[in-house]
C-alpha cells in the first residue's frame, strides 16, 4: 500500500482521526502554556536558578510516576485514564489563570504546575496504548505514529508562537485559560470514542503458581518478544509494579475465537526462549530511544551556547535553532510515514541514526549560523525517523494488555536519558568545548543505535499479512514477467482485496469492462451464451493464480463471458485505468495477455474467458 493510500485509510478511521485532531489542539495549548509559565517564573524571580528548579521539578514526576501510570492504563479503559488526566489539568489551568490575573504567589503557581505534570504522567502510557488499539492492524501502526508525530511537531511550532503573541499583548493569564479550553476540547473527543479497555491476556492463574512459573506460563502462548517485554518490565519496575505486572502476565490466551483457555498455563511449549534471549529486542528498542533522548536533551540546552559563543549570532539565534528543530520534526514525521510502511524496519532505524548522528556532528564543525540551521533541521529530522520507527516496532512487540506499563517504562528511561544529556553535555562543552562534545555525541548516536538494531534483530520485521502474502505471490506470476519491477510493485500495491462467495457473479456477459482480476483463493467457472434464449455454455474452470477480465479492458469491448464463483475465496482486483497504465509499461505484456488463452487447445470462442 502506498503512503497516500495508507493515510487515506487512516482518515476513514473516524475514531483515530478525532483523537489525533483533539490531541493536536491540546498540544498547541500545552506548548503555549509552557512558554507562559517560564516567563511568569522568570519575571517573579528575576534569575535563572528558579527556572532550573522548576524544570527539574517538572521532570521528576515522569521519572517516579510513569510506571505506576502505565499500570493504571493497563487496568482501566484508556479513554477514562486520559479523561482524568485532561480534566484535572484543565481545572488546574483555570486556577493558574486566576492566580496569574490576581498576581498570586509564584510558589503556588509552581506547585500547581508540578501537580499538573503529575496528572500529565498518565497521558503518555494511556495514549501509547490507545492509538494502536484504534487502528485496524499492525500495518497501520506506522502511519498512525507518523500522523501523531507530524501533528505534535506542528503544535511545537504553533504553540510557542501563539504564546509569544499573548506575552507581547500582556495576555499571560489568557494563555492558561486557552490551555484549559483545549483540555475541554479533547475531553469531549475522548467521551465520543469507542471503549478502549485493555485486552485481557487470559483467565486467572491457578492458586499456588509461583511468580517464575507464571512468567514461563506466559511464554508458552505469548510471542517471545511479548514475553521478553514482560520480563523486562518485571525486572526494571519497583517491587509493587513488578507484582502487578506479574499478575497481568500470569496467564495466556489461546486463539480460539477469543475464548480464554482454562488450562493455558499448564503446558510450556518445548523450546521456550530463555529470559536472556527474549529481553534482547526490548533492550534494543530502549537503547535506541535512550541514545537519541540523551543527545537531543543535551542539544536542546546547548542551543543558546552555540548561538552566542560558536556562531556569534546573538541570543535571537537560539529561537532560530529551536524553530529549525520544529521544522525538522515535522518533515521527519512526514517522511517516516513512508518508511514505516515497510515490513522490515531495521533500515529506517539505521537511516534515522545516520542522519541524526552526522547532523549533530556537523553542528560542532560549523561556525556559521546558516549551515548550523540546516544541520539542526536534519538532526531533528533523523531523530523523528528514529522515534516513529522504534515506536512502531515497540507496538508490534508489546501485547495490548501490557502496553500501558511498557510505555510507562519507556517514558521513565527516556526522561532519565534526556535529563542526563541536558546536564552532562553542556558541562562537558564548558570543559572541552562544544565541537568535540557534538562530534562524539553524533558518533555515539550512530554506534548506540546500530547496537540497538542488532539487539532488536528479527523483531524489526513484521510478519506479512494474508493480503501481503497474496501480493508477493502475484508478483511472481508468469504473466507479469519482464515488467519493470518498480512499476509492477507500485501497481500491485493498488490491488484491492475482494471477497467472493460461492454462487456470486463476478463478471456478467455484456457488462462494461471495468476491472482486472487475480484469483488469490478459490475457484470460478466461466460460461458464455451465444444468444439470450440458449443455455449458458461452460467454458472452463479457473483456480488460484489465474487471471481474468483483461481482454475487455484491452479491447474496450463489453464482457463476452460470465464468471461465477464456485467457492468462497478472495480476488485481487485492479481498476481498469490502473491496469492500462501497467500495460503501457511493457509492450510485450498486452500481447502476452491476448495470447494467454488463444494458445491453448480450446475453441476460439473461449479465447476470452470472462474478458
Amino acid at each position: 500500500m502506498s503512503a497516500l493510500a495508507s493515510y487515506r485509510q487512516l482518515l476513514r478511521n473516524s475514531a483515530l482521526t478525532r483523537l489525533l485532531a483533539g490531541e493536536f489542539v491540546s498540544s498547541i495549548g500545552s506548548w503555549m502554556y509552557l512558554v507562559a509559565l517560564v516567563v511568569i517564573v522568570y519575571q517573579a524571580s528575576g534569575n535563572a536558578f528558579l527556572l532550573g528548579v522548576v524544570g527539574a521539578a517538572r521532570v521528576l514526576p515522569y521519572v517516579f510516576l510513569s510506571i505506576p501510570a502505565g499500570m493504571v492504563a493497563d487496568r482501566f479503559d484508556r479513554r477514562y485514564v486520559l479523561l482524568v488526566s485532561d480534566i484535572a489539568r484543565g481545572i488546574i489551568m483555570v486556577i493558574l489563570a486566576w492566580l496569574v490575573a490576581v498576581d498570586g504567589p509564584v510558589w503556588m503557581i509552581v506547585a500547581l504546575a508540578i501537580l499538573a505534570t503529575c496528572f500529565a504522567t498518565l497521558f503518555y502510557p494511556a495514549i501509547g496504548a490507545l492509538i494502536p488499539a484504534l487502528v485496524k492492524d499492525e500495518t497501520e501502526f506506522g502511519p498512525a505514529n507518523s500522523a501523531w508525530s507530524t501533528l505534535d511537531g506542528l503544535a511545537f511550532v504553533i504553540g510557542p508562537a501563539i504564546g509569544g503573541l499573548l506575552i507581547a499583548a500582556s495576555g499571560l493569564a489568557l494563555a492558561f485559560l486557552i490551555n484549559a479550553i483545549t483540555f475541554g476540547v479533547i475531553a469531549v473527543v475522548l467521551w465520543t470514542l469507542p471503549p478502549a479497555k485493555p485486552k485481557p491476556v487470559a483467565a486467572p492463574a491457578e492458586a499456588g503458581v509461583a511468580a517464575p512459573d507464571i512468567a514461563n506460563a506466559a511464554a508458552a502462548d505469548l510471542s517471545p518478544f511479548q514475553t521478553g517485554l514482560a520480563e523486562a518490565v518485571i525486572d526494571s519496575a519497583p517491587a509493587s509494579a513488578a507484582a502487578e505486572l506479574t499478575g497481568a502476565a500470569a496467564t495466556s490466551r489461546h486463539d480460539h475465537g477469543g475464548v480464554p483457555h482454562e488450562h493455558a498455563h499448564e503446558h510450556i511449549e518445548p523450546g521456550t526462549p530463555t529470559p536472556r534471549a527474549i529481553r534482547r529486542p526490548v533492550a534494543g528498542v530502549m537503547l535506541v530511544d535512550m541514545m537519541g533522548s540523551f543527545v537531543f536533551g543535551g542539544l536542546s540546552i546547548l542551543t543558546v551556547v552555540l548561538a552566542t559563543t560558536v556562531y556569534h549570532s546573538g541570543e535571537a539565534a537560539t529561537g532560530y535553532l529551536n524553530a529549525a528543530i520544529g521544522i525538522g520534526a515535522v518533515i521527519g514525521a512526514v517522511f517516516s510515514g513512508v518508511l514505516v510502511l515497510r515490513r522490515r524496519l531495521s533500515g529506517p532505524l539505521g537511516l534515522g541514526a545516520v542522519v541524526m548522528g552526522v547532523a549533530v556532528a556537523a553542528l560542532g564543525m560549523t561556525v556559521n549560523l546558516g549551515p548550523a540551521l540546516i544541520a539542526m533541521t536534519l538532526a531533528s529530522l533523523g531523530s523523528l525517523i528514529l522515534e516513529v520507527t522504534y515506536t512502531t516496532i515497540f507496538q508490534r512487540v508489546v501485547p495490548d494488555a501490557l502496553r500501558g506499563r511498557a510505555s510507562g517504562l519507556m517514558v521513565t528511561t527516556s526522561t532519565l536519558a534526556q535529563a542526563s544529556g541536558s546536564f552532562l553535555m553542556p558541562v562537558l562543552a564548558g570543559v572541552v568545548g562544544a565541537e568535540p562534545v557534538l562530534i562524539v555525541s553524533g558518533v555515539g548516536v550512530i554506534a548506540g543505535s546500530f547496537a540497538g538494531i542488532g539487539l532488536v534483530g528479527s523483531a524489526a520485521t513484521r510478519e506479512p499479512t494474508h493480503f501481503e502474502e497474496h501480493l508477493q505471490r502475484a508478483k511472481r506470476l508468469p504473466v507479469f514477467a519482464g515488467l519493470p519491477p518498480a512499476r509492477l510493485e507500485n501497481t500491485l500495491g493498488r490491488l484491492k482485496p475482494v471477497a467472493m462467495t460461492a454462487g456470486q457473479v463476478i463478471i456478467r456477459q455484456g457488462d462494461p469492462a471495468d476491472r482486472f482480476y487475480i484469483i488469490a483463493d478459490g475457484t470460478v467457472s466461466v460460461t458464455q451464451q451465444e444468444t439470450p434464449s440458449e443455455e449458458p455454455r461452460f467454458l472452463r474452470q479457473l483456480g488460484e493464480d489465474a487471471v481474468f477480465g483483461e481482454i475487455g479492458l484491452l479491447t474496450s469491448a463489453p464482457r463476452t463471458a460470465t464468471v461465477t464463483a464456485e467457492s468462497d475465496g478472495l480476488l485481487l482486483a485492479l481498476e481498469g485505468p490502473v491496469f492500462l497504465e501497467l500495460v503501457s509499461a511493457g509492450p510485450a505484456f498486452a500481447s502476452r495477455l491476448l495470447d494467454l488463452y488463444q494458445g491453448n487447445a480450446v475453441p476460439t470462442a473461449e479465447a476470452e474467458i470472462g474478458g
